[in-house]
């Protein structure tokens, strides 16, 4: 299989199963984010305990792209100190933007994400999570 075919296929498994997809029942914070250029909706509920990011969920309607990123995004967060997870977010932002190469290796499954660094409309729907989830840390005062 082709290193393209995979991260294809990753994307799929993320779009069609997400994880961790739907509300916190007592979130500790809620953000809506919405991409106004494709419509695409995100709505993250996150709660921390004892210091540590202990759940973030999402929920909404968007491109494929969009909600593999949260879905990825949502399991890589547990257990992250909010430092930590603010520090994840902002690496990856850089990363689709072009300012910042990241390890394959760290990247984990958010390397099928990087061809869409090639098509600048489509970062938005990369990172919208990832937005949602720096508002969301700055609520809880993380």
């Amino acid at each position: 299989m082709e290193l393209d075919e995979l991260y294809q296929d990753i994307l799929l498994d993320h779009f069609k199963h997400p994880r961790n997809y739907g509300p916190l029942p007592e979130p500790e914070v809620l953000v809506d984010e919405l991409n106004p250029t494709c419509g695409d909706h995100i709505r993250l509920t996150a709660r921390l305990e004892n210091g540590r990011v202990a759940d973030v969920r999402f929920d909404g309607q968007g491109c494929a792209i969009s909600l593999a990123s949260a879905s990825m995004m949502s399991e890589l967060m547990r257990g992250l100190t909010p430092d930590e997870a603010r520090a994840r977010a902002a690496d990856f932002v850089a990363f689709m933007r072009g300012e910042k190469d990241l390890d394959p290796d760290t990247l984990g499954d958010l390397a099928a994400l990087a061809g869409v660094r090639q098509f600048p409309l489509r970062i938005k729907c990369a990172t919208m999570s990832w937005h949602a989830l720096e508002k969301a840390l700055g609520k809880l005062g993380g």
